[in-house]
């Protein structure tokens, strides 16, 4: 890993399930949006994940998968800064599942929370399929073929995160291993110059006695930042670090996301499967009508009646859309009926219709000009293969799959 932030990489997905709505957005894209500027980020339209669950039916997949990036595009991911693709374009993703499936522990798949939770929630789809165990290696693939330093998820997704882990950990067990390791990694050590060698010493031995995250993370940016040294020493000062193998696949950290709560019509979670969203793009005077009928709290059934923000969906809309005065007298007037329903919501819809409009406007320039698109996702697919390749050589020689 490398101190620069704008060195280190961070890599994400979606599902191409149709057009995002407000909860995709929020929930994912405003915060990749940002981190695009801080790290070197790889955003990648997931569409083999999709065939995990949805092999049956691929008609709208292409579709779908055109208008994810548009909408990723008019909310402001810049493919200048992030290199933007699609999982299949990128058959590297594939060879790594593959060579990874050799390796990897049955039980560790079937104990993945979502794997069980899932064949409960779409018990309408036959998912006793090889590739629906395999998804959660699959992900791990994505994330390990680009040496992801983060992964961008919420507390729900953790779990993804710490099987990817396990699985560098044991291939780096497994095939890391090389005659003499500790008289090359200590040859190495010396290699770094004096200074450093001391530093990366200390470093090293605050991380294993002591278990000092912030030590390795010192001494892996020591490591990654001295241009004197060969890969191959690289690697194995990377190993040293941990135990007593090369370090051939990084592990990725967890990079925590805030996700607001955002709700659908219904007051529920907003979601295509409940069939109360709102469209990133769609059209503005549905947006503005769709928010006039939104569910408010049950409690107000008269205009006179006093409310209670907490019970209200649109509540949790303003705390995303309004600023604290506008908050303030939401919550006021909720409370002592000082306000009707429609007043507390016309803010909100005035918001969101703001931002769906711009989305449109920036989305249209895509659908006018289909070639762009494709050139776009096409140099995106080869910035990520020459990442991809220069990991599977790696592998494919820590296997003693090639010369």
């Amino acid at each position: 890993m490398s101190s620069n932030p704008q060195t280190r990489r961070v890599l994400s997905g979606m599902r191409p399930t149709g057009p995002l709505h407000l909860g995709n957005y929020h929930g994912a894209l405003r915060n990749w949006v940002d981190l695009q500027y801080q790290y070197q980020c790889y955003f990648f339209v997931a569409d083999w994940h999709m065939l995990t669950t949805g092999y049956e039916d691929t008609g709208h997949l292409p579709e779908y998968v055109n208008a994810v990036l548009v909408d990723w595009l008019a909310a402001g991911l810049n493919p200048g800064v992030a290199t933007l693709f699609v999982q299949s374009q990128v058959p590297e993703h594939a060879e790594l599942f593959l060579l990874l499936s050799m390796m990897t522990p049955l039980g560790w798949l079937e104990r993945v929370p979502s794997y069980k939770d899932q064949q409960a929630e779409l018990k309408e789809k036959d998912l006793a399929t090889y590739g629906f165990l395999g998804y959660p290696l699959l992900q791990s693939a994505d994330i390990l073929l680009y040496r992801a330093d983060f992964v961008p998820v919420g507390e729900d997704q953790v779990a993804h995160v710490e099987i990817t882990r396990e699985i560098a950990r044991r291939f780096n067990h497994l095939y890391g291993r090389e005659p003499d390791f500790e008289q090359k990694a200590e040859a190495a050590v010396k290699s770094l110059g004096g200074r450093n060698s001391t530093l990366y010493r200390q470093l090293r031995r605050k991380y294993q006695e002591a278990g000092d995250a912030e030590a390795l993370e010192r001494a892996r940016a020591l490591v990654q930042s001295n241009n004197r040294i060969t890969v191959a020493d690289r690697e194995r000062l990377l190993g040293y670090l941990l135990g007593s193998g090369v370090s051939i696949l990084s592990e990725p950290q967890v990079l925590l996301t805030a996700t607001p709560r955002v709700p659908g019509l219904d007051g529920r979670k907003m979601s295509k499967s409940y069939g109360n969203t709102i469209g990133m793009r769609e059209d503005p005077d549905a947006v503005a009508q769709k928010l006039r009928t939104m569910q408010t709290d049950p409690a107000r059934v008269r205009r006179t009646d006093p409310g209670d923000p907490d019970k209200c969906p649109v509540w949790d809309l303003h705390k995303i859309y309004s600023d604290e005065a506008t908050q303030r007298w939401a919550n006021e007037g909720c409370r002592s009926a000082g306000i009707g329903c429609l007043d507390c919501k016309k803010p909100v819809i005035e918001k969101v219709v703001e931002e769906v409009r711009v989305w449109r406007r920036r989305g249209q320039e895509f659908e006018d000009n289909p070639e762009l698109l494709r050139s776009i996702v096409a140099e995106g697919a080869e910035k990520a293969r020459e990442a991809a390749r220069a990991t599977l050589d790696d592998v494919r020689r820590a296997m003693r799959l090639r010369a």
